[in-house]
Formats: structure tokens, C-alpha cells, sequence
């Protein structure tokens, strides 16, 4: 398995079989009246979408596609599932549910797209009660995941080309710290320290040692700092990164060349002024005959501790709190609407939480050089765009066709890459990190 091709025997969590308890109860109580009063077999379309960026945000990414799809397989109700819900649910409802099987339409955008406020970024189309039960399914997936590749993108794009280590997995929820590692690998993070993310996903992994490594080297006589450099060095040879700042962070840089050699793959740097100390330990390396070894800086790292860096001898960052956080924004705030029923669009009307009725499509307008010019959504029935003057593609495919997950969807791989020219494609200013409009406005057809 190469990186960025997903274990199909593993991509599901190991602990649960069934998904479909991961879902809120008015959804069933919603699905129990529309049995009851005729309405449940009404045709009717779904969509997901952001009403807005989080506050800061100039774009967005779209992750999670292939999690939902994969927990679609597995909604499914089995005796354990419905004898927990037999407290508050009639038996025509739950046998209703014995034989769920989603039969519908799906579309989306491609997982690793950039959206914008407004993009129906998922489109689930079949009965009102096949559909109505997925709402938390989809937008716990999409918020979380999307939320997620959106803060990596930016922690890449503030990289400037350098590669990033994804090492959250202790700052999350165990399921949670896998689904990060995935999320930040398709924003374009190099690799992840989460082993279980690497077996289920295909992800490169890194890691060396802690502080812990360092410190277990004591004796009566003091620190031997030295000793764990070498019990390091004899397990994994020289091109291993060590961990400097655990003392004197000086005398770190020294006694790891000292045991090492000149060859040194690279040294860590996890506290202090980052900054001030990159450029000392270049220095100290350098004057040591490493000019090879590499400086890995991590601790507390942001998109915003990223960028001022970007001036210093940093060669690789590790970060972790803030990406599985989404830093600072620790969800899309996505949201899953009907906009049609029976071919009759319909709209929520209220104030700040409207939505437009209708199924729809969208297409991205760039001009020739690659650059968005804007996002255009349409109805789903209206005349696809045609325009000499700019490029025009649509932005959502199939993904399931009567119940069936689409074959030959985009791999991790493919959303790397989509990630990677959608950010080369953004107008200039919707890389800052400076607050802003999104950097692409979503222009909407008549109705």
C-alpha cells in the first residue's frame, strides 16, 4: 500500500460495526410521523452547505467525503441498534428501519475542493425518510473533517513549501485524532505520528522520542543526555531527529553532533523563542561541520507561529494541538437542508438561517491563468454556463447511484492534489491570514 491510498480492509473504526446510532433522535421521531401521516415517500433533496466562512477564514476545504461514504455502508439497524430505540419508536417504525437501505442519489464535490458560503457541497436525493435520517451522520463528518483541512491549508500555505507533521493525536478524541490525521494528509500536511491513521489510510508516519527518552537516562551521577542520544542513534542510525532542548539547549546541539557525527539527520526543537533558536542552532551546526542536519521546530504551533517563521532556518514543523482543533474553529458550521420535495422547491425563511429552495449545481469561473473568479450556483435544470472568456468546471460528481457508492471515486492522493491547485488558484489576498471576505464571492442564478 503506497501512501495515500486507504487500507479498504481498515478504513472503518475497528470498535463499531453499525452507524446508525450516530444520529440525533428527533431525526427518528421525524421519520415515525412521516410513516404515520403518508409523507415519508415523497421525493426530496438535501443539500449541505456553509452559510458563512468561520470568522477569519478567506476559503474553506472539503474533507470527509470518503468517511461519510464508507459510513453509509454501515447505517444500518440491527437488532442492538433497534432494541435501543424501541423506548421511544412504534413497531412500524422500527421495522421500517430492520430493512433500511439507503437507495437514493448522492453528489458532491470532490473531496479536497475548496468551497465557499453557499456551495452545496453534498446533494442526497430519494425518499424524505431515507434521507432525513442522515442529516448528523453527514454534518458530523463534513463539519469535523472540513474544519480540520481548512485550518491545515492554511498552516501549509504559511509554510511556504515546507513540509508539516501532524502530531494532535493526544489533543483529541481517539477516533477524532484518526480522522484529523486524514483530514490534515489532504490539506497537504508530509506525514502524521497517529499509527492507526497510518494502517487505516496510508499515511507516512514520523515520530522519534520525547522528553521522557531523555529524561529516563539519569543516573545517581546526573543527566546523561548523551547516553539517550546514543541508545537513539543505535535503534534508528544517524538520520534520526533528536530532541535538544530537554537541558541546555546549546549543550543538546553540541553533544548530539558529538555522538552522531556530522551526518546527523535532524535536531527538535520544542520550546522557547523558535525563532531566536533556529537561527542559533543553524549557526551551532553549521560551525560543527552539519550543514545537512535539519531543524524540526514544534510546540503550540499555528498558521499565524508558521508564518513568522518563514523567514528562519526551520526545515519541518510539528504541529498538533491546532490542527485537530481546527485552530480555532473546531467545525465548518455546515448545515443539512431540505431545499425540494416532490420537484417543489422549498426554502427556510428564517432570519440569519435562510436557505434557497431547489436542487442546484455549482460551477467554478477562472480565467485562463487558473485564478477563481467566482463560484456559480445554478439550478440543477438550467443551461450549464458557456463563456470564452473564462474556464468553467463543475464541481460536483456522482457519488452514489441507487444506493450504490459510485466506483473509481478520487483517492487521498487525488484530494492532495486538488487541495494543492486549489491554492494556487485563489486570488492573491485569500492566502493572507488577515480577516477579510471570502476570497471568492458565490454568485447565485435567478430562480
Amino acid at each position: 500500500m503506497t501512501s495515500g491510498e486507504e487500507n479498504p480492509a481498515s478504513v472503518q473504526s475497528p470498535l463499531v460495526t453499525s452507524t446508525a446510532l450516530f444520529t440525533d433522535q428527533y431525526e427518528l421521531t421525524m421519520l415515525s410521523a412521516a410513516l404515520r401521516d403518508g409523507s415519508a415517500s415523497r421525493r426530496s433533496a438535501f443539500e449541505v452547505f456553509a452559510r458563512r466562512l468561520p470568522d477569519g477564514r478567506r476559503y474553506g476545504v472539503v474533507a470527509g467525503t470518503g468517511r461519510f461514504l464508507d459510513a453509509l455502508t454501515r447505517f444500518r439497524f440491527g437488532e442492538s441498534e433497534l432494541s435501543s430505540l424501541a423506548v421511544f419508536l412504534d413497531e412500524v417504525t422500527l421495522e421500517w428501519l430492520r430493512d433500511y437501505r439507503f437507495s437514493g442519489d448522492i453528489d458532491g464535490y470532490r473531496e479536497g475542493d475548496l468551497y465557499f458560503p453557499g456551495s452545496p457541497i453534498l446533494s442526497v436525493r430519494g425518499t424524505f425518510a431515507e434521507c432525513v435520517i442522515l442529516e448528523t451522520l453527514a454534518l458530523s463528518i463534513f463539519n469535523h473533517d472540513s474544519a480540520v483541512a481548512s485550518a491545515a491549508a492554511r498552516m501549509v500555505g504559511a509554510s511556504a513549501g515546507r513540509p508539516l507533521i501532524e502530531m494532535g493525536s493526544r489533543r483529541a478524541h481517539e477516533e477524532a485524532a484518526v480522522a484529523s490525521s486524514r483530514a490534515a494528509y489532504i490539506a497537504g500536511f508530509a506525514a502524521t505520528s497517529n499509527l492507526e491513521a497510518v494502517r487505516r489510510h496510508g499515511i507516512p508516519g514520523a515520530g522519534t522520542s520525547a522528553h521522557a527518552f531523555t529524561l529516563l537516562h539519569t543516573t545517581a551521577a546526573g543527566p546523561d543526555e548523551a547516553a539517550a542520544f546514543r541508545s537513539q542513534i543505535d535503534a534508528l542510525g544517524v538520520g534520526t531527529t533528536l530532541l535538544v532542548d530537554t537541558y541546555d539547549i546549546t549543550d543538546g546541539v553540541a553533544t548530539a553532533v558529538s555522538v552522531a557525527g556530522p551526518e546527523l539527520g535532524g535536531v527538535r526543537i520544542d520550546s522557547g523563542d523558535l525563532g531566536v533558536l533556529a537561527r542559533q542552532v543553524r549557526e551551532q551546526l553549521n560551525a560543527l561541520g552539519a550543514e545537512n542536519t535539519k531543524i524540526v521546530v514544534s510546540g503550540d504551533l499555528d498558521e499565524y507561529a508558521i508564518a513568522s517563521l518563514r523567514a528562519e532556518p526551520v526545515d519541518t514543523y510539528g504541529v498538533g494541538t491546532s490542527v485537530v482543533t481546527g485552530s480555532g474553529s473546531p467545525t465548518a458550521g455546515m448545515v443539512y437542508k431540505l431545499v425540494e420535495v416532490d420537484d417543489i422547491p422549498v426554502a427556510k425563511r428564517s432570519s440569519h438561517k435562510e436557505s434557497r429552495g431547489g436542487r442546484k449545481r455549482a460551477f467554478r469561473v477562472s480565467r485562463h491563468t487558473g485564478t477563481i473568479v467566482e463560484e456559480l450556483v445554478q439550478g440543477a435544470d438550467d443551461t450549464p454556463p458557456t463563456t470564452a472568456e473564462h474556464l468553467v468546471r463543475e464541481l460536483s460528481i456522482p457519488l452514489v447511484r441507487g444506493g450504490d457508492q459510485v466506483p473509481e471515486l478520487p483517492t487521498l492522493s487525488d484530494a492532495r492534489t486538488l487541495v494543492a491547485d486549489g491554492l494556487r488558484s485563489l486570488p492573491w489576498e485569500g492566502l493572507g491570514l488577515s480577516q477579510g471576505d471570502p476570497a471568492v464571492p458565490t454568485v447565485f442564478s435567478a430562480r
